[in-house]
């Protein structure tokens, strides 16, 4: 068995190492640039870097890379080699400077910018991110790095995120500091993304054209067995996927990611893998790493990994659950209850910090978790709607309704567990229940933002929780610093809040259809679509709340804006697109194949006279021939509307909801018939994998 201390964190440049290798004075230095922001000395980082090279280089790494997360929402790396000419062309050394640890220069003009910049403007900087630990993989020093332009607007996803965790470091540090909190200096918030996927045979996986092109399958018709049995959600695991985790959680752990938790999903071939949380600029990375390993490891094993929101239809898809908290440098937990929730004033008021940035920035949430792929899973039986709302369980519910009403609140004593089997352990049951329909639930001492889909980066949710959080905390800490009688004023806003915001938290059936006339009559948002989301982020209240905390710029917003659009109109064309290809060139010659036979075998038939019956013969030729026609004519519905959709004028808001309503709606419709004649045809005619040989082909 291996040793898993000694392997965990063994390909990580991490604080044991830096102290161990560095000279004192640079370690301190480094430190202290880490914790409170400093700027760092390129003298500190020439030793900062040799170190590291040396360090890389006895693990076997021959270059490095500055690896960053653009507005692609995946990762981006260029790699040089350490080798450096020496005593003229002859020779070489390995070395590494300060410089090329610090900066790197990506071309900023061919990764998406929303027009902030031209093709002709080139240069971009990528800037070693010093909180972020180093990492080798693949023979390659990976150096985590935000990255902007040369006019230096951020064109990446991390640096807003980084901005974020700043302004709520600075403002709920405002609010400690009122409750005698002097010795704390940072506070931070915190992630653990639970991380769903699919995985499939390769070989069946190399068949889909849908798969290799989208991420899902654009057609299929559904087989016989799905999940109704219930029967694979936390079931034993399959030798191959078993193998597949094993060496996943291996990788995982050498790169210093805190692989937890795995399981079988609700899905057949659906799958879950949840970590330990960290600080979130760092659970953001080691999400993408996850994301990566998960599809490289995969292919060792001749599978293939699908991250995809909803890559099988009616079953269900797959999110990344969000859990976020907030603790100081200290070790407190801003969000943790304790023993007697209704007397910590500390935590209902950041309680009531959250439910009031969340119902006040509902919107703005919702477009964090906004697009094409996530389209298709909420509001699903799987997924919360997008309808923004917070489950608080029957206790804080009812703690906060009594400091609202003045009433006192009478503490519910722990109630042991009775399962009715005496030789069982007692235990005592949680205070309240879960709710897994909610978007947006407490769950012990953190939320569990539920929208995300799984393909997502963590980065620009937790941007926009940091954010709006930060907002209003930033009122509180305005109104309580002037208070002469703070326990007052402080009780007395814990109770306005509530009373004013109170229409977020929502306990109920987030699934149930009346929910949603409920959420109108309380005047919630709907947004179902990525769409109709998206304008929310240019609002001016949307471009207040960013500028004023220094996260997004209003150029950043409405390149960002651009983008997310830009986004959504590519990535339904593409589909679109893969679905005319597919059915021209497997479902229409599927379909006339098999008539063929059909119409030779009745012709076969006729020939032979004696009255055979050729009843269903006769059934089967005429039904796919009214489908195949039917095939033609919404293939051609769709061809239009991609053609049109070339053309269509107005703004990329504009051309974006044409996409959704002409273009969506016709591979609907295509699909329709096409999984309809999939159930006809004869399966030595179809010649691509169904969804039966796709989800329990892996055994």
């Amino acid at each position: 068995m291996k040793n898993i201390p000694n392997l965990f964190g063994s390909m990580v440049f991490n604080d044991a190492v830096m102290k161990a290798r560095l000279p004192k004075d640079v370690y301190k230095a480094l430190k202290k640039t880490v914790s409170q922001g400093t700027h760092l000395e390129l003298d500190v980082a020439n030793v900062v870097a040799s170190a590291m090279k040396d360090w890389a280089t006895e693990r076997g790494a021959t270059h490095f890379t500055h690896w960053f997360q653009p507005m692609t929402g995946t990762t981006a790396e260029k790699h040089d080699s350490f080798i450096e000419p020496e005593g003229g062309f002859g020779e070489a050394i390995m070395a590494f400077s300060g410089k090329a640890l610090v900066k790197g220069e990506p071309d900023a003009s061919s990764f998406p910018s929303g027009g902030l910049r031209a093709t002709f403007e080139a240069r971009g900087y990528t800037v070693w991110d010093v909180t972020s630990y180093a990492f080798i993989k693949d023979a390659t020093l990976y150096i985590p790095t935000a990255f902007c332009s040369y006019s230096g607007e951020a064109l990446d996803k991390k640096t807003p995120l980084l901005r974020s965790m700043e302004a709520i470091d600075k403002q709920a540090r405002r609010i400690l500091k009122l409750f005698g909190h002097a010795d704390v200096t940072r506070v931070m918030s915190s992630v653990g993304p639970e991380q769903e996927y699919f995985l499939i045979d390769k070989k069946e996986f190399l068949k889909r054209p849908d798969l290799i092109y989208c991420g899902r399958t654009l057609i299929g018709a559904r087989p016989p067995k799905g999940q109704e049995l219930e029967d694979h959600y936390f079931g034993s695991l399959k030798p191959k996927v078993a193998e597949y985790m094993k060496d996943l959680d291996e990788e995982l752990w050498k790169l210093g990611v805190l692989a937890k938790t795995k399981h079988n999903e609700v899905s057949p071939a659906q799958h879950e893998l949840a970590p330990v949380y960290s600080t979130t600029n760092i659970a953001t990375d080691h999400n993408q790493l996850t994301m990566e390993l998960m599809k490289t490891v995969a292919d060792k094993h001749g599978l293939a990994c699908l991250l995809h929101e909803k890559p099988f239809a009616g079953v269900n898809g797959s999110g990344k659950h969000n859990n976020w908290s907030i603790g100081t440098d200290t070790g407190i937990n801003l969000l943790e209850p304790g023993e007697t929730p209704h007397d910590n004033a500390q935590f209902l008021l950041f309680l009531v910090a959250v439910i009031k940035a969340i119902d006040e920035y509902q919107e703005v949430l919702r477009v964090s978790a906004a697009s094409a792929g996530n389209d298709h899973r909420l509001g699903a039986n799987e997924a919360p709607p997008a309808i923004v709302s917070i489950f608080l369980g029957e206790e804080l519910t009812a703690i906060l309704e009594a400091i609202e009403s003045g009433s006192e609140y009478r503490n519910k004593e722990a109630s042991q567990m009775d399962i009715g089997v005496t030789v069982l352990p007692h235990f005592h049951k949680d205070s309240t229940d879960r709710n897994r329909t909610s978007p947006f639930a407490f769950t012990g001492n953190k939320f569990e933002f539920r929208m995300l889909g799984s393909a997502f980066s963590t980065a620009d949710p937790n941007t926009v929780l940091n954010t709006v959080v930060a907002e209003v905390l930033r009122e509180f800490a305005d109104s309580l610093e002037k208070s002469k009688d703070f326990k007052r004023d402080m009780a007395e806003l814990v109770k306005k809040t509530f009373r004013e915001h109170k229409r977020i938290v929502f306990n109920g059936n987030n699934y149930a259809e009346d929910w949603a006339v409920e959420a109108k009559k309380r005047g919630l948002s709907n947004l179902r679509t990525t769409v109709d989301a998206l304008p929310a982020f240019v609002s001016k209240k949307s471009i207040d709340l960013f500028t004023k905390h220094h996260v997004l710029t209003e150029t950043e917003i409405h390149s960002r804006y651009e983008i997310m659009l830009e986004s959504y109109s590519k990535t339904v064309s593409i589909e679109a697109l893969t679905m005319i290809d597919l059915v021209k060139g497997s479902v229409v010659p599927a379909s006339v194949d098999y008539q063929n036979d059909l119409a030779k075998l009745l012709s076969r038939k006729k020939a032979a006279g004696g009255g055979y019956d050729s009843g269903l013969e006769e059934h089967l030729l005429k039904k796919i021939a009214g489908l195949s026609s039917d095939l033609l004519k919404k293939l051609s519905a769709l061809e239009d509307a991609v053609a049109k959709s070339k053309d269509a004028g107005g703004d990329v808001l504009a051309h974006a909801t044409f996409v959704r309503d002409k273009v969506f709606g016709s591979m609907a419709d295509l699909r329709q018939v096409a999984d309809e004649l999939e159930s006809l045809i004869a399966k030595k005619h179809w010649p691509l994998p169904t969804y039966a040989e796709m989800l329990f082909s892996v055994i």
